[in-house]
């Protein structure tokens, strides 16, 4: 893709359409968050974004998926110096098979040189810091994921149209003026920004539900799903280090996903009994089952 800065501008812009056509008919609810936060971010994304398509262009492919896989252990690092965030070996065990496997499936030829390295390490901190942002914005304000979206999409959809067409320029000496839209081009256009709504949506709802951890180990199964529809689709080749690879990333994510269910139920608070609380302190109450009474636990007598 010759503009995929410019692009990505026109992706938020049917996002930002979307919230306001959401605000305005009652569907959601607009919650206060500062202009210069909302700037901030916005700027922190759109580096993402203009870093990620330089370390393509200037890194080969390889170096490009290592850096991508990068991004795991520096959200756990920096939601550690942030966010006071601790991982249990269980799961940190599990980001690394994650890892490993994607990366023995993905890399091939590593190529790099002092241009792409920065541009990669700028790409890496700045994707980082914004997925990370994402969920403390929605816990600092108590607002939904598509609120958020909703105020975010707007601002990074006038910078990146605004420069985007320069970013494209700089990256592959082509003009946008240049771009023949025929009627196929505008259809897949528009079809990219319709799919990139839920796409911006899906990582809002998942960082907000989950964690920009998660949400990174989540996003690595879509180069599995990737790899195997491509053999299916396309005849693509798959070897069997490929096979073994995606064995590895599969099982990684399974003992993420059981190891933090694991961390939840030690988490959770334990409800006590009535004789182990202190005086005044109220009973809690267990989840009740439709037409079952509850028991005292004191003295045994059945309450209605």
């Amino acid at each position: 893709m010759r503009a995929a800065t410019t692009l990505t501008g026109f992706h938020f812009t049917v996002t930002a359409l979307v919230g306001w056509i959401s605000n305005a008919t009652g569907y959601s609810v607009s919650k206060h968050v500062p202009l210069w936060e909302l700037v901030w971010f916005s700027l922190v994304a759109n580096t993402s974004i203009t870093g990620m398509n330089l370390s393509l262009m200037l890194n080969s492919v390889g170096f490009y998926q290592i850096s991508k896989l990068s991004m795991i252990p520096v959200v756990c690092l920096m939601e550690w110096v942030l966010n006071s965030k601790h991982y249990t070996t269980k799961v940190i065990s599990a980001v690394v098979v994650v890892a490993a496997g994607v990366g023995i499936c993905t890399v091939t030829d590593v190529e790099v040189n002092a241009k792409g390295f920065i541009c990669a390490c700028v790409a890496v901190f700045c994707t980082s810091l914004q997925q990370i942002t994402i969920g403390s914005f929605q816990k600092k304000y108590n607002i939904g994921s598509f609120e958020l979206l909703s105020k975010t999409a707007p601002i990074q959809a006038i910078s990146l149209i605004i420069l985007g067409p320069f970013v494209d320029y700089y990256l592959n000496g082509r003009s946008l003026l240049n771009y023949p839209f025929s009627g196929g081009a505008t259809f897949f256009i528009l079809l990219s920004c319709s799919l990139a709504v839920f796409c911006n949506m899906s990582q809002y709802l998942c960082i907000g539900r989950f964690s920009a951890t998660s949400f990174q180990v989540l996003g690595h199964m879509k180069t599995v799903c990737v790899l195997i529809l491509g053999w299916i689709l396309f005849d693509s080749a798959l070897t069997v280090k490929n096979i073994l690879g995606m064995l590895l990333a599969v099982m990684g994510m399974v003992v993420y996903s059981w190891a933090m269910e694991a961390e939840k139920k030690v988490a959770a608070p334990v409800p006590r009994i009535k004789s182990e609380m202190l005086d005044g302190e109220d009973v809690p109450l267990k989840a009740r089952v439709s037409g079952v009474p509850a028991v005292d636990l004191e003295d045994g007598e059945m309450k209605s």
